[in-house]
């Protein structure tokens, strides 16, 4: 398992991710999402609604993986969404998905952190 599913389960472990529509939902609201994870193969209208969100917040976006990745990641089935609550866990994760090229850099988000 790479660092970044590694890094993954140990937030969850921490209390710092939400795992699942309503809970990242609820997370984005109350303002507590540093980053959202979105899994590559998550649905057109779950992408497009949290896309929509992550611009309107100005929450940074990475796609990374599939379901099933992120879900046992964080010792669940399957996650198409998890939110990551702590920033410094959040910049981390960032910086280990572009040094294992999880995620292309084409599909983060522009966001920086410490804005």
């Amino acid at each position: 398992m790479s660092k970044f599913y590694s890094l993954l389960g140990i937030s969850k472990k921490a209390g710092k991710l939400a795992g699942g529509e309503v809970a990242v939902e609820n997370a984005i609201r109350q303002k507590t999402a540093e980053l959202l994870i979105l899994a590559e193969d998550a649905s057109g209208n779950t992408k497009k609604k949290f896309k929509n969100s992550a611009a309107y917040y100005k929450i940074p976006l990475i796609e990374v993986g599939d379901k099933e990745s992120l879900g046992s990641a964080i010792g669940e089935v399957f996650r198409a969404i998890l939110a990551v609550t702590d920033k410094g866990f959040a910049k981390k994760l960032v910086a280990l998905a572009q040094e294992e090229k999880i995620v292309d850099e084409k599909r983060k988000n522009e966001e920086s952190f410490g804005k």
